[in-house]
């Protein structure tokens, strides 16, 4: 990837009987979606920059998935590509987003004032908190995957690096290529847990996202090491604001006030954002479209944990859970890395503050259980 319009073109000689892939032993949204039919009818599509349905699928095609894990089986190269492929995106995103339709609007809300409490849940079960993180585009560029290399360097350098080194006050920092970083500067941000690491699973790497490692790419935090931007990771930013503790509320203080402010620079020079009323803000994968938010808390659940409603309770509270190292980690001494489970058709605000009354409430369902008293009447209602 990304392939050329030539290559697509190549690809009509052939039958599309020939071209289908086989999706039989597949466990994806995009292999319940993608039928015959439909790949005759999008198969010769391309978007303006080139992008076609065969990239679109390709991570899906490679990866059959786990009998009982669906993942999504796709990605966007462009922000033309939700449009031009739309019969295949519409019901993979209303698939993978409970019933969202093609003309449900997306609410957008990032004034910090308006979630209601979370300032410290609990800070004797919280071990850590690291929200809010969320993925942002411009529109000037095709999305990180896709791109060549000139414009991924562009993404970085213009007007990227300028604008991160712009901020002032509790947002001021430095900007860490990762090809130019010494061993010094790499072993203090992996001390910090702030540096991404070079993508091994398999669904990543069918999607392009290591190609070109590690040339186009950094990551930038302030000075208090709070607030952090990764660049052409999977997204061209990756907004992240952080702090050990249970204060909710001043994380996401500092998250909306620090992304507004990256954004009105970006607006100012040219390049605004992906942003549209119906997928929120546009994103390589189509399950962080919206918000593109993952406001997550690690907190110790060591008697609730192994509740037999546990699994329930977070689905009820619209919340996941994962091992603190991330995604496909497991939970170490019972402490879990809880967040929202929505992105798409709710606000930032509505997400976290799910996460804050949802975090709230298991705490206390975590004191009762140390008690050994029953939770029964605490179990919620469905979100």
């Amino acid at each position: 990837m990304p392939f050329g319009n030539t290559h697509n073109k190549f690809k009509l000689n052939y039958k599309p009987e020939e071209e289908y892939p086989d999706l039989s032993k597949h466990n994806n949204h995009m292999a319940k979606v993608l039928t015959l039919d439909l790949y005759k009818k999008l198969r010769d599509k391309e978007t303006p920059s080139g992008f076609t349905l065969d990239d679109v699928i390709q991570t899906g095609v490679d990866n059959p998935g786990h009998p009982f894990i669906m993942t999504v089986g796709c990605v966007a190269g462009d922000e033309e590509s939700y449009e031009v492929f739309k019969e295949l995106f519409d019901p993979i995103i209303s698939d993978r987003h409970g019933g969202y339709k093609p003309t449900d609007k997306h609410k957008t809300d990032l004034n910090h004032e308006n979630l209601k409490g979370g300032r410290r849940p609990g800070p004797q079960l919280v071990a850590q908190q690291r929200s809010s993180g969320t993925g942002r585009r411009s529109r000037a560029h095709t999305l990180p995957r896709h791109c060549s290399r000139g414009e991924a360097e562009a993404v970085e350098n213009s007007p990227l690096e300028v604008t991160l080194n712009s901020l002032t006050g509790e947002f001021k920092g430095k900007y860490y290529p990762l090809k130019s970083m010494t061993e010094k500067e790499q072993q203090q941000l992996i001390d910090d847990h702030f540096l991404f690491d070079k993508p091994v699973s398999p669904l990543l790497l069918a999607s392009g996202m290591a190609r070109d490692w590690p040339d186009a790419r950094g990551i930038w935090h302030n000075d208090n090491k709070s607030f952090l931007v990764w660049v052409n990771e999977e997204d061209h930013l990756r907004v992240i604001s952080m702090e050990k503790g249970g204060n909710m509320k001043e994380v996401f203080r500092r998250f909306c006030v620090g992304l507004q402010k990256i954004e009105e620079i970006f607006k100012k020079a040219g390049h605004p954002f992906m942003w549209n009323q119906h997928l929120g803000y546009v994103l390589t994968c189509p399950s962080n479209l919206g918000t593109g938010l993952r406001g997550g808390v690690h907190v110790k659940l060591a008697h609730l944990s192994k509740h037999p409603k546990f699994e329930e309770i977070l689905t009820r509270l619209r919340l996941q859970k994962r091992g603190t190292g991330g995604v496909d980690t497991a939970a170490v001494g019972s402490v879990f890395d809880v967040s929202n489970a929505d992105r798409l058709g709710s606000s930032e605000v509505e997400q976290v503050q799910l996460v804050v009354d949802g975090v709230k409430l298991m705490v206390e369902m975590e004191k009762k259980l140390e008690k050994g008293q029953s939770i029964d009447d605490m179990i919620p209602a469905q979100k």
